[in-house]
């Protein structure tokens, strides 16, 4: 038999007060009598009311929901900006839809569309990429979106990010000091503007201030995985490269773990700094050298951005960088 679903007019019935009343109760209104408060969340309990987010949604104009959409759940980068995020979005009370993209265009479109039917009243995106559809998607909503972690190269969408060329400039100048003449750059999808506009370009500038030439067969595109970089460790090897820097953690344990199979000793043979100072980097032996990154931070920054925009609040910058740094560890001499 179906459970009956328990509204606010029932609970109003039995403990004998206007559904205002209860709604106050249920809102943490201060304005109910200690007594009759008491009687309502008896009946309430009793009951077992839930009530309805949806049904509030549609009175107040606002669900007090945010759809936060992440391309890969079990990347320890995305997870660790989404604890930042969550824990933001519960101190400003808002509940928080989580939706995997599997960094496929088309399902990040189909989350979209059932994160906007759900009428959210903002999105959090972590996609490496914005798609044209996506773009005209976002446009289209006229729901308040931030970016976390994830780059706009027009700048049209509010976004919270580190400064990625500096940032590679730093780490790449790092190995060249230490005597690397040939330093590999390993990362992800070229298309995607945080690997081949901003980590690209850091990675030339750094060359070019040293005066060492840039050479395409020590640019590494793969994806994001262990397996894709202990399997691309005999390419980076055959190009007499000497260190790397690689775009994500996962990748740079399966390289350094790839070349460490093969005999390679850290840092005396090859040097790492990879990019995103997860706890993988001190789980690693050697301990990797990394550009560190706020990440709770960052999900953290562009929640409160969100909730400022979801206000209409005004805001002086919808393009923030948070501090950067380079740790040395034991992948680096």
């Amino acid at each position: 038999m179906e459970k009956q679903t328990i509204t606010i007019y029932d609970v109003a019935r039995e403990a004998s007060v206007s559904m205002a009343t209860v709604s106050r109760v249920v809102n943490g209104n201060p304005n109910v009598k200690p007594a009759t408060r008491k009687k309502v969340l008896e009946v309430i309990d009793r009951l077992d009311y839930r009530p309805n987010a949806v049904a509030r949604g549609l009175a107040s104009k606002k669900t007090t929901t945010v759809g936060v959409i992440i391309p890969d759940v079990t990347n320890i980068y995305f997870s660790s900006l989404a604890r930042g995020i969550d824990d933001v979005a519960t101190m400003y009370k808002y509940n928080i839809i989580l939706a995997n993209s599997d960094e496929n265009g088309q399902k990040e479109l189909q989350v979209l569309n059932t994160l906007l039917a759900k009428q959210v009243d903002g999105i959090i995106f972590m996609g490496n990429q914005i798609s044209t559809n996506m773009r005209s998607e976002f446009a289209r909503s006229k729901t308040p979106i931030v970016l976390a972690g994830s780059v706009d190269s027009d700048e049209e969408i509010a976004s919270v990010n580190i400064d990625y060329i500096a940032a590679v400039e730093e780490a790449v100048s790092t190995l060249i000091r230490h005597g690397n003449k040939r330093v590999a750059f390993v990362t992800g999808n070229m298309d995607q503007p945080i690997n081949g506009l901003y980590r690209l370009n850091g990675y030339k500038k750094a060359l070019a201030k040293a005066g060492l030439p840039f050479d395409e067969k020590l640019v590494f595109e793969t994806e994001y995985s262990y397996k894709a970089g202990e399997a691309i460790w005999p390419e980076i090897k055959a190009t007499d490269a000497t260190a790397a820097v690689v775009g994500d953690d996962e990748l740079a344990i399966g390289l350094l773990n790839g070349a460490g199979d093969d005999n390679a000793k850290f840092p005396d043979d090859f040097e790492i700094i990879t990019s995103n100072d997860s706890k993988l980097t001190e789980m690693s032996r050697p301990k990797m050298s990394s550009i560190t990154q706020p990440l709770y931070d960052i999900g953290a920054v562009a929640m409160r951005l969100l909730t400022k925009l979801m206000n209409k609040e005004e805001i002086e910058n919808q393009t923030i960088l948070l501090p950067y740094g380079i740790v040395e560890r034991g992948t680096t001499k």
